[in-house]
């Protein structure tokens, strides 16, 4: 079992203030594969007056000098991206071709984008005899998420170290793991003692303190809605900026004239990627109510074809959720779905046939779904499909508009033009027109309950920015 009792903090490995161990499970086998030291307010003030002092000097280095440490930290990476999948697979139960593919490439992806970004990207512009000038906001508190560990770290310490800000991490403490070996990655590339710092903790111990900091300038938090409430609670008092990129309930809709049966089978994919444990997973699929029944047939068929297995194993297409307790909310909510009277299709409660260990569920599909029913409106993360009916367009517009989230959205059509304007319509921070992917130069956020903020590419850098203004900077002729 491994041992990750210390705290990255100044450029080195410290012992925790206090001693409050926690083992890391592994999700496929319900097994400890780590021990963790839980910090204390104490570690954080620790962290934080090392970032501060980092500051002074890191916030006044150039463009060129942060490149250079950029692909320095590219070239540790790619040489430990086959170690990152697979740590990644064992503590949070992706499937290591998932890893391969998605998990461990996004933390890279953020890495290469954010030096294109930076190699063209203007800090200062003269307007009339005003010097308009983006500087470094200052240390910087990341709170992020056990889903996506890699995308979800790079996606702020990237950035952050783009715009010559200093920095304390808080991962998830269900998925440590592969934080500790990106730390590992910095500490190799030879990041300056003190700008980036890892403490380990809970969200109401660890979280809490970096949020209240007085010396934190921004806190920038990935996670549940609720959680980021409480992070903006304890940020408030002093005043800094706090970005946020939280939950989802993200609508697919499927206009007619588009390849049908194609479009809802890989919908079904999507919503069943990573174990459905995606903040813009297409949770809602919407279709015009004279196609449920075909719809229902094509869900069903590709629910019957996903395997849930092994994280290792060459076939497996969903590993387990990464928790019990993410393994019993996804339970409930199957549960409430079935009470409600959704049309069960697929899946259902309890573990696959043959399976005993492990935090492993069905693939679930409930079609004839209301768009008031529990499982329409919470986030349940998961792979939990609900199939919602429609009368028209207008009706798939209001119906996915309809949810307190709106981090993202999907439209599928055959016509281009059609899917254009649908999008155009939803209000979601992002939107992908039949099937496209991810865009990493693009930017990642959302309206409403989704959070504020954004995140990727140059939208990502400024949010780890203060503009400033000099007056009089210049002779106006």
């Amino acid at each position: 079992m491994k041992d990750c009792g210390q705290f990255y903090i100044d450029g080195k490995w410290v012992d925790p203030a206090g001693v409050n161990d926690l083992l890391v499970i592994n999700p496929a086998n319900e097994e400890p594969i780590a021990s963790i030291a839980l910090g204390s307010a104490a570690d954080v003030d620790q962290a934080v007056a090392a970032a501060k002092r980092a500051f002074e000097s890191y916030s006044e280095t150039g463009v060129n000098e942060r490149l250079v440490l950029l692909r320095r930290i590219i070239e540790v990476y790619q040489s430990k991206i086959e170690e990152m999948a697979e740590t990644i697979s064992l503590e949070m139960g992706a499937p290591i071709s998932l890893s391969r593919k998605a998990q461990a490439p996004a933390g890279l992806a953020h890495l290469l984008e954010i030096v294109k970004v930076l190699e063209r990207f203007d800090f200062e512009e003269l307007k009339g005899s005003t010097l308009m000038r983006k500087e470094p906001i200052g240390v910087c508190g990341l709170i992020t998420p056990w889903n996506w560990p890699m995308n979800q770290i790079v996606c702020k310490v990237a950035p952050a170290l783009a715009a010559g800000c200093t920095m304390v991490l808080k991962p998830s403490e269900i998925a440590p793991l592969s934080a500790y070996l990106f730390a590992q990655i910095l500490h190799e590339a030879a990041v300056p003692h003190g700008v980036f710092n890892l403490v380990n903790g809970d969200g109401p111990t660890v979280g809490a303190a970096i949020a209240s900091h007085p010396d934190v300038a921004m806190v920038s938090f990935t996670g549940s809605t609720r959680a980021g409430v409480a992070v903006a609670v304890a940020a408030a008092p002093t005043v800094k900026r706090v970005t946020q990129e939280l939950g989802g309930k993200s609508a697919n809709i499927i206009l007619d004239g588009s390849d049908f049966e194609n479009a809802v089978k890989q919908g079904v994919q999507e919503c069943f990627r990573n174990s459905g444990q995606s903040c813009n997973a297409p949770t809602r699929m919407l279709v015009p109510r004279s196609k449920m029944a075909e719809a229902s047939v094509a869900a069903k068929r590709t629910a019957g074809a996903t395997i849930v297995g092994d994280p290792f194993a060459k076939e497996t297409s969903i590993g387990p959720l990464a928790s019990k307790a993410q393994f019993d909310k996804v339970e409930r909510l199957i549960h409430q779905g079935i009470a409600e009277g959704a049309n069960l299709i697929a899946g259902g409660l309890g573990r696959p046939e043959g399976v005993h260990k492990g935090y492993f569920v069905k693939p679930t599909v409930f079609a004839d779904v209301r768009n008031d029913m529990t499982i329409a409106r919470e986030e349940i993360f998961g792979p939990v499909l609900c199939i919602i009916p429609y009368e028209n367009e207008n009706d798939a517009v209001r119906i996915a508009n309809d949810t307190p989230y709106g981090l993202s959205a999907f439209v599928t059509s055959g016509d281009a033009q059609r899917a254009r304007q649908v999008a155009k319509r939803l209000r979601s921070g992002n939107v992908h027109i039949n099937g496209a992917r991810v865009d990493f130069g693009g930017c990642f956020g959302g309206y409403k309950q989704s959070g504020n903020g954004r995140e990727w590419g140059e939208a990502g850098l400024e949010e780890f920015l203060e503009l400033k203004a000099i007056l009089g900077y210049a002779s106006e002729k």
